[in-house]
């Protein structure tokens, strides 16, 4: 939306464009808006209603520019600046603890109980950048050091040993000019790796000290444009099998609370029918590919925030309220998953896993109606490890856990399993779904219920992928 814009000079009018700047770019005439305090160029006249953009865009939101446009262009600039602001503010509020402290967003230095003073958390370099190291003196009015450091620019009494090596080492005679060198010390990376720890060890006489330095690559944000209503805030999406019935059922109901939102369906059906609406994408999938699969295929179509998963028998209520699930969301980034209740039964679990030795694997047993505590500043609303088919959820988050396309059939905790130490998982009071009244479907029982080889595969297959000896459900 922001690339092109419907602003036209009428001709060579120096201060009615004051706030538009041409440049040529590959043999194209572009322009790209400045700030009110950038000097004013003269304007030329507008080519062409659409304008190729210029690598160096920017745009100043802060005025409006005198050629003819329209406001409500602008305003919808800078309506989506701001919420481009919040999200990115709500992103990185994921990086750091739910619970915060005042240690979250700072380098912790260790205080000099000892002689040395260091960076004791907190300390994060670039691979292979340098960066100078904080917070490092030595606490002391009369010594003789030997110090690690990196550069030799410093007074003639002193002696450096081992530049640009892994060990270097100062020996001077002040305090003050010690502390200086120490001030300046840098650190880099010698291996290029995405996320790793070095440890640096502060030595002085018997005193020693030992530091991490965390090695990252900083990521890039992903950010969801998250509009101004509730329908560019979440898709709904299912999968479908045999159940064409219940399927338009739950549309239907869906379309009573919400008859804009989203609806991804993956279909797996060996007799396909299309199924007619409008914000509707039916996704056709080769026969019996299984629950998981089709969960993979529908979530990887979503293009919203967040995701609300249903099955393809359930009906939306007049407390169906996506809304309320979304506010949670947002006010605790770091959940992951919000479950709420079907047919007024909430079902939920806690996982408790044992690691195990190298060669047997370890247990992994699943408690239902366990859960943590209350999720502070919403009582209705406590973590947990798994929740019932019906929930909320980020869609980044999920995709990075995913559905394992080998489990077929019956598979619902075996997500949660692979998303354990990765998702934060919730379930709340008052988000609720109904379930249509069962009917009978031999068919679908038949695949609904598999025998005791798909039983015995599921416990293979978590034998090896999970390494695990034993599973208790």
């Amino acid at each position: 939306r922001p690339l092109y814009w419907t602003v036209r000079c009428p001709g060579l009018i120096s201060q009615s464009c004051r706030n538009l700047h041409s440049q040529v770019w590959q043999g194209k005439r572009c322009w790209q808006f400045l700030p009110a305090s950038a000097p004013r160029p003269s304007c030329l006249p507008i080519p062409a209603p659409r304008l190729p953009v210029c690598p160096s865009l920017r745009l100043g939101l802060d005025v409006l520019d005198e050629c003819t446009g329209t406001l409500a262009f602008w305003l919808e600039v800078r309506e989506e600046n701001e919420r481009r602001t919040k999200e990115y503010k709500t992103s990185q509020m994921r990086l750091v603890s739910c619970i915060p402290t005042q240690y979250d967003y700072k380098i912790l230095i260790a205080p000099s109980n000892s002689p040395l003073q260091y960076p004791a958390h907190g300390f994060s370099v670039v691979p292979l950048k340098i960066t100078s190291i904080p917070g490092m003196l030595l606490i002391i009015m009369s010594y003789t050091v030997k110090l690690q450091w990196n550069k030799d620019r410093y007074l003639m009494n002193q002696v450096i040993e081992g530049q640009g090596g892994k060990v270097l080492s100062l020996s001077v005679t002040s305090v003050e000019i010690l502390n200086k060198i120490l001030a300046k010390i840098t650190y880099t990376s010698s291996i290029y790796h995405l996320k790793t720890t070095d440890m640096a060890h502060f030595i002085y006489e018997d005193y020693e000290a030992m530091f991490p330095i965390e090695i990252k690559r900083p990521a890039v944000p992903v950010l969801y444009d998250q509009g101004n209503d509730i329908n560019s805030q979440v898709t709904i999406t299912t999968k479908t099998f045999l159940r064409y019935k219940e399927l338009r059922a739950l549309i239907k109901s869906i379309r009573r609370r919400y008859p804009d939102m989203k609806i991804i369906i993956a279909d797996d059906n060996f007799d396909t029918e299309k199924v007619e609406g409008p914000s509707i994408e039916q996704y056709f999938m080769p026969p019996s590919q299984g629950w998981f699969a089709g969960r993979n295929l529908a979530v990887s179509q979503v293009t919203t925030k967040y995701f609300l998963w249903v099955d393809d028998d359930y009906e939306f209520l007049d407390q169906t309220n996506i809304e309320k699930f979304v506010e949670i969301m947002e006010a605790v980034p770091d959940l992951d998953v919000l479950g709420g209740s079907v047919d007024g039964g909430r079902f939920y679990f806690t996982l408790e896993y044992e690691e195990g030795d190298e060669e047997e694997g370890g247990c992994l047993s699943r408690n239902q109606g366990g859960k943590y505590h209350n999720i502070p500043g919403f009582d209705h609303c406590f973590l947990t490890d798994g929740v019932v088919n019906f929930f909320l959820a980020r869609t980044d988050s999920v995709r990075k856990v995913g559905f394992d396309p080998q489990l077929r059939r019956v598979a619902h905790s075996e997500f949660f399993m692979d998303g354990l130490g990765k998702l934060m998982v919730a379930s709340c009071n008052g988000f609720a779904v109904g379930h249509q009244t069962r009917q009978k479907n031999a068919k679908y029982d038949g695949f609904r219920h598999p025998g005791q080889t798909d039983t015995e595969f599921k416990l293979a297959h978590h034998y090896f992928k999970n390494h695990l000896k034993c599973v208790k459900y």
